[in-house]
């Protein structure tokens, strides 16, 4: 079925401030002022979310005969043998039209009472010793392929962020919630762009907004595709990272 996105904002001028040319702030200041002097409106092909959603179906099942099948006992056991807790961590998180959903995922931390409100950092004592391997090679997100198969997810599109941080930073940053207009994905244009775990700084994650909006901008078959095999070569990379310090140790 062919649908429409219509994004409506509205048309007054934000004052900008004194901001050197040609900054990565300067940058974002000046798509905001672009988006908030005009009406966004973008209508994909019509075949484009029926394809889409093909694609999720067929390769989520794939992934989950041909490889979750196998990694899901191991990686279990492996769980069970190194902490307390149960093997997934289910945590609520914004979907499409900022409706929640249980984002699954391999437990990769001790279990602890700031799971849903603080973020994992680097060096964080909460990781298990699986927990780091799991998260590097993010064999921990492996599980949200069940969510795309419930309609959830999908495998491209912005990442979804858990309650609490859709709370804060809507409030802070602008057009935070238009990321919220498409279906959230595995991975997506902000995260082959490097902007990948840990936010640490705001304009960081403005950022990351940025290429949210640019992907809801040029959503395309082939767009996807490319972010698909982008992301591969990032994971396999960053697993050939590790065998290879293992190696030289």
């Amino acid at each position: 079925m062919e649908q429409q996105i219509f994004i409506n904002i509205p048309l007054q001028r934000t004052q900008r401030q004194n901001t050197p040319p040609n900054t990565e702030i300067s940058d974002i200041r000046e798509m905001f002022v672009d988006m908030n002097q005009r009406y966004m409106v973008y209508e994909p092909s019509s075949y484009y979310y029926t394809i889409k959603r093909m694609m999720d179906i067929g390769f989520s099942l794939i992934f989950i005969v041909a490889v979750m099948s196998w990694v899901l006992p191991i990686v279990a056991l492996l769980i069970k043998l190194t902490s307390k807790g149960p093997i997934f961590f289910i945590q609520k998180r914004t979907g499409f039209k900022g409706i929640a959903f249980d984002c699954f995922k391999f437990r990769t931390m001790y279990v602890n009472d700031e799971a849903d409100t603080k973020q994992a950092i680097t060096g964080d004592k909460r990781i298990t010793p699986i927990g780091k391997f799991l998260r590097v090679t993010h064999l921990d997100e492996t599980p949200q392929f069940f969510n795309v198969l419930l309609g959830d997810m999908s495998v491209i599109g912005p990442r979804p962020h858990m309650l609490y941080h859709t709370r804060y930073y809507s409030q802070r940053i602008p057009y935070y919630n238009l990321r919220h207009e498409v279906q959230p994905g595995m991975t997506g244009m902000a995260q082959i762009k490097g902007y990948v775990g840990e936010i640490s700084i705001e304009r960081e994650l403005r950022k990351r907004i940025q290429w949210d909006i640019y992907y809801m901008k040029n959503q395309s078959i082939l767009l996807d595709i490319r972010i698909l095999f982008s992301t591969a070569g990032c994971v396999l990379e960053k697993v050939a990272g590790i065998f290879k310090s293992k190696k030289e140790e």
